[in-house]
């Protein structure tokens, strides 16, 4: 497991002063991932000295090339209040330069509004070791797959040390106020190199009339999979104990502030049948009594669930699963002292005796707490006919109980008022129909990729404008939302090498360790957002009966239904370029 050593903040600024000196009292982080490369780049040829400009962030920037950038020291930007935007510096340098770290002045408007330097942040790219998507899912032996640094963590430290004949990405982080005025705003970001002023970068930011709202208000149906178990073995925790509480909070924040409308729980150990690193155990405790009647005990899965509300998550509650990977259910038994694994597949005598009485139970705790309308039983790629029975049981038991679905059997039509959330494979279609049934009925239909879907993705390798067409694909193909099974299911060293043993680099997890966000999450929440834009734009213009808003409405149609796509289209970049500024032009008046 990596060692963190803690890291001390940089001076903190009085206001109004900008002095030429700010040293830091100390750059410490944890050790960075490396491995031998081809080094194509003349480090020689380049001057010596600490090289700086603004970049894309549509690139990942390798770690031991020269960049090939113009050099520009001014960026300029435009958001929604409410919005977060981001841009990417590049630094390199052949020299090693120490105690590298920035500071923002306040953006200030022509008309004297001021959004305060607080709302922007810069934090250090960091790299991890990933592979190639190749063959997709299945077993992986690294030595059969191409491997390379890439850039991917955010990383929350207040200052750096940078080796030489290295290039090192910052990403910018721009948090725009819910009540900002409109207008165009400038920022100075200051970089610092050993104590010394080394760079100005001017920030230009024109805030749009638009107002986004806030992420738990966002109608997008953001249903990432939560582990809280990979949380507690990173952090070296008990599961359950205070220390893992509080480890979970960071990590669990960001997922409440992308918009996350669904917390994971299980009701029985190992739902997936073990397949990540860390597997998922119970959250409800099942006991056979010597007398043979069962308890169950909620503790833990009540205040799971109430520490993901009271960080904003309240949306919906996902249980797995009825039908576990491998049909395994696992209890106590008291009479025997020791826990009992049986196999008990849908539709077995086994199976009705070992659900009916824990339903009939959970209903009513359910009822008790108030979160039986927001519960789903919840299961993941089952076959239909284990669904089949599996719902029978359901409606005998536990009539009016709600079921969530990621079906990758095509199989929805099957069980069409029992699914109140349903979620559909990458290429997969739901009827146009099906579509209207279900939006009347107020169900959600949503959509996933996994370690089979090479484009659009979030792979550690994937290129990062892939998370913001996810956003797009969503609405183009008239989904709720998007769900991707794990946020933080983390391998052994997840700071180091994003590498799995059984899928591409970076399927397992889109964050890091410590509240560490990511370039693909980063990424992500701006398609959300593009996302949240499109539907109020739409509602907007659709209240505009005048000619001109019914051509604003047309063009913005048209562009979306571009994004309808189910492989990658060769100018998908440009797509992307063309359909946010569109957005652009008609935020404004």
């Amino acid at each position: 497991m990596i060692k963190f050593i803690p890291f001390i903040l940089s001076v903190i600024w009085i206001a109004g002063c900008t002095p030429a000196r700010q040293v830091p009292a100390g750059c410490q982080a944890y050790t960075e991932a490396d491995i031998p490369e081809t080094v194509l780049a003349d480090w020689n040829a380049v001057e010596s000295g600490l090289h700086a400009s603004v970049g894309t962030i549509d690139r990942r920037y390798a770690k031991k090339e020269i960049p090939d950038v113009d050099v520009k020291l001014e960026w300029n930007g435009s958001a929604w209040k409410g919005e977060r935007v981001s841009a990417q510096l590049v630094l390199w340098s052949k020299d090693s330069v120490a105690q590298l770290n920035f500071r923002f002045s306040d953006f200030v408007s022509s008309e004297g509004k001021t959004i305060a330097a607080q709302s922007a942040q810069a934090r250090f790219v960091r790299y991890v070791i990933t592979d190639e998507f190749a063959d997709g899912c299945g077993k992986r032996d690294p030595r059969d797959y191409a491997s390379s640094l890439s850039a991917d963590v955010l990383d929350n430290i207040g200052c750096f040390d940078m080796s030489p004949r290295t290039t090192r990405p910052v990403w910018i982080t721009i948090e725009v106020p819910a009540d900002a005025a409109p207008g165009v705003y400038t920022a100075a970001l200051q970089l610092f190199a050993q104590g010394e002023k080394s760079r100005d970068f001017t920030l230009t930011l024109e805030v749009l009339p638009q107002t986004l709202p806030a992420p738990s208000e966002w109608k997008f149906h953001l249903d990432l999979w939560q582990n809280p178990y990979a949380v507690a073995r990173v952090a070296g925790v008990e599961p359950w104990s205070e220390s893992h509480w509080k480890a979970l909070s960071p990590v669990m924040k960001m997922l409440a502030n992308a918009g996350q409308k669904v917390i994971t729980t299980t009701l029985n150990k190992r739902p997936w049948n073990g397949q990540t690193e860390d597997a998922y155990d119970t959250m409800i405790g099942w006991t056979k009594k010597a007398d043979g009647t069962w308890g169950y005990d909620y503790s833990v899965f009540d205040r799971w669930v109430q520490f993901m509300m009271a960080l904003g998550i309240k949306g919906q509650i996902n249980c797995y699963s009825m039908v576990p990977w491998g049909n395994f259910v696992f209890y106590f038994d008291e009479k025997e002292g020791r826990e009992i694994k049986v196999s008990a597949a849908p539709g077995s005598p086994e199976y009705a005796d070992l659900w009916t009485p824990f339903l009939h139970d959970f209903v009513r705790h359910l009822e008790q707490k108030g979160w039986k309308e927001i519960t789903r039983i919840a299961m993941d790629e089952r076959a239909p006919a284990e669904m089949q029975a599996m719902l029978k049981l359901l409606g005998e038991t536990a009539p009016g109980m709600s079921v969530a679905l990621a079906d990758n059997h095509k199989s929805y039509k099957l069980y069409p008022d029992q699914l109140t959330d349903l979620c559909v494979a990458h290429g997969a279609t739901v009827d146009p129909a099906d579509r209207i049934y279900r939006a009347r009925k107020g169900y959600v239909t949503t959509w996933y990729v996994c370690c089979a879907d090479q484009f659009p993705n979030v792979f550690t390798f994937s290129s990062p404008a892939e998370g913001v067409f996810i956003g797009w694909y969503t609405m183009a193909a008239g989904f709720d939302g998007f769900l991707r099974w794990a946020y933080n299911s983390w391998v052994k060293e997840p700071l180091l090498d994003s590498r799995f043993r059984t899928w591409p680099a970076g399927d397992t997890y889109i964050v890091y360790p410590d509240g560490r966000s990511s370039i693909r999450f980063e990424r992500l929440i701006e398609g959300i957002q593009d996302a949240e834009k499109i539907r109020i734009l739409r509602e907007n213009l659709q209240r505009d009966s005048s000619p001109e808003a019914t051509k604003k409405l047309q063009q913005l149609n048209e562009m979306v239904s571009r994004f309808n796509v189910a492989s990658q289209p060769d100018n998908w970049e440009e797509m992307l370029n063309e359909g946010k500024k569109l957005l652009e032009t008609l935020s404004k008046p």
